[in-house]
């Protein structure tokens, strides 16, 4: 395939879906007891939501929205460091702008820019080391989050600052990785999921070969998948056939993106910048040993952490949002209380209604719509 509607035509959409039927049968699931396939990356979440791909599918097989949208498992207490960081007089804070919108224990990042803080948004961490040049008399601050996936660039961007001498930049770091995070699900009495779809994005820096425990340990198979509809339902099918076919492994649907070894300029500068933490707090999963990073002690001059002194305080979310049980697969979007009615994405309560890529806001757009199976794809 060269061009991106071969990867959404309907007709070999139905195709797929029969093969997939087809090998369902033939192992033998019920209706009562489903295939449970994690999908751990919110752009997954968003493409199944979007192309209606569970429309496709039989009733047999079931998607659980895993924890792969970073700004949907942002704890409340780091949003208000956020604030409590960009209130300051002589600071410029900057940040993607799902971030923008988060809420914390008081207020978002967006209601504190309305107060009147210096909050920018930015597309690259690299915008806001040039937003520090253009102001040597701020500091100006980057908030750093999401998985492998954007790592790299933020990496890259200390390691500029550091070559050109520009001391008003720092880093509020939150970046997190993905392969403790499956671990933490595996290990879950509350989970029971037959397979996953790995996160292509992240895969396409890490590479296929961290994963492989989780065939070889936990006995569940894994295929890294791209984000079409095509993509998913191709990878959907591989799974399908690992198990009919007694197979736990690692493969890879993603190939035109992701290599077997990842991308080793990409990982070279995050293992120069960044080391793990002992552990990281998550919203809705709690701490995870050795799920985030940290800026070395060799680029210390650039860690917000240590530059300001922030509140760190661990604060529950509302007892009526049920975001943790969602981000675990316990229940879908549309049975939280709140969605829907308190909860929606122009007033969200929790993360997941906030982001794009949040389960929250894809089921509220597009789970919704029920879409006759002859019009999917066309």
């Amino acid at each position: 395939m060269k061009y991106v509607d071969e990867f959404r035509d309907g007709e070999q959409a139905r195709q797929i879906a029969k093969k997939i039927s087809a090998l369902v049968k033939e192992l033998g699931v019920s209706k009562k007891e489903p295939l449970q396939f994690m999908e751990v990356c919110g752009g997954h979440t968003h493409s199944i939501f979007r192309y209606g791909l569970t429309q496709f599918l039989p009733d047999e097989i079931e998607f659980v929205h895993g924890p792969g949208c970073p700004v949907c498992v942002l704890p409340m207490g780091v949003v208000d460091d956020c604030v409590s960081i960009a209130e300051r007089d002589n600071v410029i804070f900057t940040t993607f702008g799902d971030a923008m919108r988060v809420p914390g224990s008081k207020k978002s990042l967006l209601q504190a820019k309305a107060e009147g803080s210096d909050i920018r948004m930015v597309y690259s961490p690299l915008d806001a080391l040039q937003i520090a040049k253009d102001n040597p008399d701020k500091e100006v601050v980057f908030f750093g989050l999401g998985f492998e996936t954007t790592m790299p660039s933020t990496a890259l961007t200390i390691l500029q600052a550091d070559k050109e001498n520009i001391n008003n930049f720092a880093l509020f770091c939150n970046h997190i990785t993905i392969i403790p995070t499956i671990k933490a699900m595996l290990d879950s009495p509350d989970m029971r999921l037959d397979g996953f779809l790995g996160p292509g994005h992240v895969s396409m820096v890490i590479g296929t070969q961290p994963y492989e425990f989780i065939a070889r340990d936990y006995h569940r198979p894994l295929v890294n998948a791209g984000f079409e509809p095509l993509d998913i339902l191709q990878s959907v099918y591989m799974l399908v056939k690992q198990l009919l076919e007694k197979r736990c492994e690692v493969e890879n649907q993603y190939k035109r993106i992701v290599p077997p070894e990842g991308n080793k300029v990409a990982l070279q500068s995050i293992a120069e910048v960044f080391e793990l933490r002992e552990f990281f707090e998550w919203r809705g999963l709690g701490s995870i040993d050795h799920s985030g990073v940290r800026i070395k002690p060799k680029y210390a001059q650039y860690d917000a952490e240590l530059k300001y002194e922030l509140p760190k305080l661990k604060i529950a979310d509302p007892d009526s949002a049920q975001c943790g049980e969602v981000v675990t697969g316990v229940i879908k979007p549309n049975e939280c209380k709140l969605f829907g009615k308190a909860c929606t994405p122009e007033t969200p309560i929790g993360a997941l209604m906030v982001s794009t890529e949040g389960a929250c806001a894809a089921h509220y757009h597009y789970g919704q719509i029920e879409i006759p199976l002859s019009e999917v794809g066309r």
